[in-house]
């Protein structure tokens, strides 16, 4: 088997060479979104985790890739920069758009109905609320501000553009790490979302889609800070 990883390489940046390293992060924990920007073997080494087994599947993972010779989110690192942020914006800005306001209803109604017996659960209705706001107030400025900006510097780069460029990505970046914050928080609170023994439907759902939504944040921002936002430095101006 090929040895591509040594696990002395940056998170993020393996995921955006080998996107299905995603999956093998996600079983460990590791985040590839908001701590890309990390070496493997320091996450490894902090968590205490198995890292001849990460490594391992990594490699594995990378040969069968390069074996099959496709990926979809592999075209995205040479794709046209407009393609790839109008496939954010359809793609993860609408799943936000949808499922947002539709867990916001379900964490409320657990806490009107279990809140009593499970405390953390008010926590968790909290640490929502502020990631939801954070997210609704990100998802505008993208799209109405930063993203017509990267277009425009794309395909007309100068200095001017360039500084307005690189703040912006900086504030978003920021944005990203808070956003983090709140889903590991939300992971931590529900104990890796374990269910109780009376969790009633409506309880097991929303778990069940609090998980599908950090999925999906991990994969849109993991596009961002780690393809979309390197590619945009990385041009000229």
């Amino acid at each position: 088997m090929e040895q591509h990883y040594s696990g002395a390489e940056k998170i993020g940046d393996i995921v955006a060479e080998f996107p299905g390293a995603s999956n093998i992060f996600k079983e460990a924990r590791i985040d590839f979104c908001c701590g890309g920007d990390r070496k493997l073997e320091e996450v490894i080494r902090e968590r205490g985790l198995d890292g001849t087994d990460i490594v391992n599947r990594l490699n594995e993972g990378y040969t069968n890739m390069k074996k099959k010779s496709s990926s979809d989110d592999l075209g995205w690192r040479e794709a046209p920069v407009a393609d790839l942020i109008d496939h954010i914006v359809n793609t993860h800005h609408y799943y936000l758009r949808k499922e947002l306001p539709v867990l916001s209803e379900f964490v409320t109604k657990i806490l009107r109905v279990h809140g009593a017996a499970h405390g953390e659960i008010a926590a968790l209705h909290k640490r929502f609320h502020q990631m939801k706001i954070e997210l609704d107030q990100h998802l505008i400025t993208e799209e109405e501000v930063l993203f017509p900006l990267l277009k425009r510097y794309a395909s007309e780069p100068s200095e001017e553009l360039r500084e307005q460029t690189i703040k912006g990505l900086r504030e978003l970046e920021s944005d990203h790490s808070l956003v983090g914050d709140c889903l590991k928080d939300m992971r931590q609170l529900t104990n890796e979302y374990a269910l109780p023994p009376d969790a009633c439907r409506t309880y097991t759902l929303t778990y069940q889609k609090l998980t599908e939504l950090e999925s999906d944040i991990f994969q849109h921002v993991h596009l961002e800070n780690n393809i979309l936002f390197p590619r945009i430095e990385a041009q000229p101006a």
